[in-house]
């Protein structure tokens, strides 16, 4: 077929941007509406469990179908929040178009629009099957409330994001014509099970799909990719998908993840950060190291509660980097100690890491967050370490402490360090669940920022917030959904069994076990962020890790302290792209400034791999004490 004339193409790009102004008002309108859903799914999430403590303080008794209606929120909220990550093209990729070349990004960017129009599509018809089977069943939630109701997100939200994908990459006839035929050439194989069923076809079909991770498809398309080829191939229904996606929602601490990243969102949008910075600096300028220590310190801390080290180098960098060049370090030095630091917090309470691991390793997140406690404060202590020899050898200037400029800083940010406290009065005092804590944490965040501090404002602010915060509560919960529906097929097919007997067979040793699989875990690091690793990989670690005697509280913190690392491991580890993006710097530069922390690094990981009391002697002091 010969490619449009000139003026056939000039045409359909006129008409192409026509379509798009006649359009504007009615789809702003319609983004609007779409963050309004999302902010008062998320919100009224919150409400619930406050709601529940009230009751049952002043009436010993809480909302009938008050859990249910919170998990199902819970699918809402990743629904929309996806479909706003969509919208602002903020879903989560292993790659996007400013690592390839602008020849092979003019056709790359639309085979990866067809790959998740093809996938979103499959799962779209998967969640219709599965509505429908919900259907007949007849469940309701509470008030005579069907199911299916609430499940039908599943089918729409699939919808919107196929649309969305495709409308990215259909830029032009090059654009069209490439996202559209690759779902079309596949709903045309489909109809040739003798073909489509074979092993030859299904290896070409996973090709397909790397090929689309590596032209910037997300994530969630690439692993539902994968998912739905090995269940078609196996004959098994494309609707396990949808069914994972809502089994996950209504397991009891999902709610949690959402709401402890909104909590954090609205810290980091207010003036949180810049209080905090003030706090440490007045109260460790004065130690060896200095600003440096402040830094390191404001980085863990603030991680912990925005669930993710690049809320932290975006929100902290700016505050933290001219600081750190004013007291004499150097530029390698500080972008790679930002860049480090902003993983440092991923094993504190409440971090989202740890609450996901714990979901899907089906481990007691109490003893797990307290294992994580001490490994910790290893990492953070060594990392420390490495700027004090620095400053000692460079001779960096500190600040004097000044008692009245310690106590203003401490007033200014009283409200701010009184979080974690009532974080864990709350949760290992026994009066609030985990979820009832993350939900007051939210309502502690909202009175601070948009009532106390007053520097957000209800009207301008709040949306627009919550919007930021949805795109990661959409985007992750999402790429957990999906990766639980290739997990179905895992465990269908008894692949964790298999590889559990394999390793057995070749390592012998608990302790060789434990050193491939740190190798194995930092290069799984730095080729998937971490909530991907979590859901694909543990499934399959576990069982090995509990065949060679490893407890599952040291293995948790041994896969959770791995990928922190995976994150500045070169060439894709996810803090190198956003340090690289913050400070303005050359990724090849951003590479060689984290080397250093990178080794560091590693002896903290050696520590608690090999060294298990750091990890069990907190857990297993707390259950002796309580």
């Amino acid at each position: 077929m010969q490619p449009p004339s000139l003026s056939t193409t000039s045409w359909f790009r006129q008409a192409l941007r026509l379509a798009k102004c006649r359009v504007r008002l009615p789809r702003e309108t319609l983004d609007r509406l779409e963050n309004l859903v999302c902010t008062g799914a998320l919100l009224l999430m919150a409400v619930l469990p406050l709601l529940e403590i009230l009751l049952r303080a002043v009436f010993s008794a809480g909302i009938p179908g008050s859990a249910l209606w919170t998990q199902h929120l819970v699918l809402w909220v990743a629904f929309f929040g996806a479909a706003i990550a969509a919208r602002e093209g903020r879903l989560l990729a292993l790659a996007t178009e400013a690592l390839l070349p602008a020849g092979l990004a003019r056709w790359g960017r639309p085979f990866a629009a067809g790959l998740g129009l093809a996938v979103c599509a499959a799962a779209m018809l998967g969640g219709i099957s599965f509505v429908l089977a919900e259907r007949q069943g007849g469940q309701t939630v509470v008030f005579g409330i069907p199911v299916w109701a609430l499940q039908v997100v599943i089918p729409l939200g699939f919808a919107v994001l196929a649309l969305r994908l495709w409308a990215k990459g259909a830029d032009g006839w090059r654009g069209l014509v490439t996202s559209t035929s690759a779902p079309l050439l596949l709903l045309a194989v489909t109809l040739m099970p003798d073909l489509f069923h074979t092993m030859g076809f299904t290896i070409l079909l996973v090709i397909a799909v790397a090929f689309g991770a590596a032209m910037g498809a997300p994530i969630f398309v690439v692993l539902g990719g994968v998912a739905a080829v090995l269940l078609w191939s196996g004959y098994e229904p494309i609707s396990a998908i949808p069914v994972e996606i809502y089994n996950l929602t209504v397991k009891p601490l999902l709610p949690t993840i959402p709401l402890f990243t909104l909590a954090g969102y609205i810290l980091a949008a207010g003036g949180t950060p810049r209080r905090l910075v003030a706090l440490f600096r007045a109260v460790f300028g004065w130690a060896p190291g200095g600003v440096a220590v402040v830094a390191i310190l404001a980085c863990a801390f603030f991680t912990s509660f925005t669930g993710g080290s690049g809320v932290t180098i975006v929100a902290l960098g700016g505050l933290l980097y001219p600081m750190l060049i004013q007291e004499q370090y150097r530029d390698k030095l500080t972008t790679g100690l930002l860049t480090s630091a902003g993983s440092l917090g991923l094993l504190l309470p409440p971090s989202l890491a740890v609450i996901l691991y714990s979901v899907v390793a089906q481990v007691d997140i109490r003893r797990l967050f307290a294992a994580g406690v001490l490994p910790a404060g290893v990492e953070v202590v060594i990392v420390i370490g490495f700027v004090i020899l620095f400053a000692r050898r460079h001779a960096v200037s500190r600040t004097s402490f000044a008692f009245r400029e310690a106590l203003a800083a401490l007033r200014d940010s009283a409200w701010e360090v009184a979080i974690p406290v009532l974080v864990l009065t709350g949760l290992l005092g026994g009066f609030t669940t985990l979820v009832e804590t993350s939900a007051v944490t939210v309502l502690y965040a909202l009175v601070l920022e948009f009532g106390i501090r007053r520097e957000l404002s209800l009207r301008r602010d709040l949306l627009r917030v919550v919007a930021e915060a949805s795109t990661l509560i959409g985007g992750v919960l999402l790429i957990l959904g999906v990766a639980m529906g290739m997990t179905n097929y895992l465990i269908i097919e008894e692949i964790p069994l298999l590889a559990t007997t394999w390793v057995q067979n070749f390592v012998q040793s608990p302790l060789a076990f434990l050193l491939l699989l740190n190798v194995f875990l930092l290069i799984v690091g730095c080729l998937m962020d971490i909530y991907s690793a979590i859901t694909v990989m543990v499934p399959l670690l576990t069982p090995i890790g509990l065949a060679f005697g490893i407890d599952p509280l040291q293995l948790g913190v041994i896969f959770l302290i791995n990928l922190e690392l995976g994150y500045l491991t070169p060439p894709v580890g996810m803090n190198l792209f956003l340090a690289a993006y913050r400070f303005d710097r050359r990724l090849d530069e951003v590479y060689r400034a984290a080397l250093p922390f990178l080794g560091i690094r590693a002896v903290a990981v050696i520590l608690v791999t090999y060294v298990p009391p750091l990890t069990l002697w907190l857990p297993a002091w707390l259950e002796l004490a309580g």
